[in-house]
């Protein structure tokens, strides 16, 4: 094997070289393609390819440039990008370092403007009914513009052409680049700490580039935060801004702002006045009334003879009295006899006297409960003795008692009314007049009817 003669290089010189070739020769270009496999890292830098039909290449967006994209990058949409070719050496894979991209077809500030609108719409940012109504009469009123831009000349001049007396707060900012959102939002918060009765935020016409602040989250979130009611005014009539959807009130200009925020002198004077003409009239046709009450009073009878009234009146007062003391004697003399009657009834119906009552009727069943027992007594045994003579004379132990006996077997106790009952040998019990005898039987003789 033949030893090389030419220079060997590393794979990193190598690597270098190409990297520097591809700085040195190609540079910054812009280039189109959809974005493929987008993945944002921790650190806040976006990986992603860059693909086309035919091929694709790998794309990188460091953290300082994407924070200045006016949309939100993801995979599937179609970009236009500019930045540098480079390889990146420890894998050795040549790349395209973004500096910045837009959507293709779609201006990027218009994309970002919609999808930041919905976002704040569906948190309720926009919701009429927390928008606040403005003062009537403002004494401090706040404005967060340019302080040499044409707005706030517009303002002024329409404020002072109509009411002189108002004090104005303004708090200069600038309007347009990418330091002006944050000192927008920051200037609203200071005012509506410094109690501003309504403020004006705004400035005149210009590019959606020029008026993009009025579209920046920070603030548009400032002024749905503010406690004090805020109009936005920016740009040209025909300019909107998501300012002004979260404002309380959106004014197609800045002086139509300084309208809205104040009342014209000259309308409030004459406000005032066909107040004081409608006061006059009814203050007049009230007196008016009043007289006309006053004269029909002056020529009642009343009026001409007043003690004749006192002496009617007095009179009516003593029949008044003296039916109420009838009334008062009547009811007392209802009341007595009523009272009375109760008494009576009560005393019929004292317990004590019922009492007494129950206690005699008791004595009195007591005797009859007594004399109807000895009565009975007497009744009864006249009736017993002869029914007991007779059933003595009917009984069977009276007749035992006069030489007869009855027997009986045992150990069934059956009467006995035949011989043929018994057998030799059996028991019986044989009942006398007085006493009883058991024996047994030795012989039993036939029968013999005579």
């Amino acid at each position: 094997m033949s030893t090389p003669t030419a220079e060997i290089w590393s794979v990193a010189q190598l690597t270098r070289r190409i990297k520097g070739l591809l700085e040195n020769d190609i540079g910054t270009v812009w280039i189109s393609g959809e974005i493929s496999n987008w993945k944002l890292a921790a650190s806040g830098h976006a990986y992603f390819t860059l693909k086309d039909a035919d091929s694709q290449i790998d794309a990188v967006m460091f953290k300082g440039r994407l924070n200045r994209l006016r949309f939100t990058p993801e995979s599937g949409l179609e970009v236009l990008a500019q930045g540098s070719v480079s390889v990146y050496e420890r894998r050795g894979n040549y790349q395209i370092i973004l500096n910045d991209m837009q959507p293709k077809g779609v201006g990027a500030l218009q994309l970002a403007f919609e999808k930041l609108k919905k976002k704040l719409h569906a948190e309720g940012l926009f919701d009429e009914a927390i928008k606040k109504p403005l003062p009537l009469f403002p004494k401090r009123i706040g404005i967060v513009t340019s302080p040499t831009g044409a707005a706030i000349r517009d303002i002024l001049n329409v404020i002072e052409r109509r009411f002189a007396h108002v004090h104005i707060l303004l708090y200069p900012t600038r309007v347009q680049g990418d330091e002006a959102a944050p000192e927008i939002a920051h200037a609203i918060q200071t005012l509506d700490t410094h109690g501003v009765d309504v403020m004006i935020v705004g400035r005149g016409g210009g590019s959606l580039e020029d008026l993009w602040p009025f579209n920046e989250e920070v603030v548009v979130r400032a002024i749905h935060e503010a406690s004090t009611p805020i109009i936005s005014a920016v740009g040209h009539e025909v300019d909107f801004s998501l300012s002004d959807f979260a404002a309380d009130l959106r004014a197609p200009t800045p002086s139509a702002a300084a309208e809205l925020v104040v009342q014209e002198q000259q309308a409030i004077a004459d406000t005032v006045q066909q107040y004081k003409k409608r006061l006059y009239r009814s203050l007049k046709h009230r007196l008016e009334q009043a007289r006309y009450r006053l004269n029909q009073a002056g020529g009642s009878n009343a009026l001409q003879r007043p003690e004749e009234l006192l002496r009617q009146r007095q009179q009516e007062a003593d029949d008044l009295r003296m039916r109420l003391e009838d009334a008062l004697q009547d009811q007392a003399i209802h009341q007595r006899h009523r009272l009375e009657k109760l008494h009576r009834s009560l005393e019929l119906l004292s317990p004590v006297i019922q009492l007494h009552r129950a206690q005699e009727r008791l004595q009195a069943l007591q005797q009859r409960l007594l004399q109807n027992r000895n009565t009975g007594v007497i009744q009864s045994r006249s009736r017993l003795n002869p029914l007991a003579a007779k059933l003595n004379a009917l009984s069977p132990i009276a007749i035992l008692d006069r030489g007869y006996a009855l027997a009986f077997k045992e150990p069934e106790g059956a009467l006995l009314r035949s011989a043929e009952e018994l057998k030799k040998n059996d028991t019986v019990r044989v009942r006398l007049g007085k006493g009883s005898v058991s024996a047994t039987v030795t012989a039993i003789e036939e029968s013999n009817h005579a």
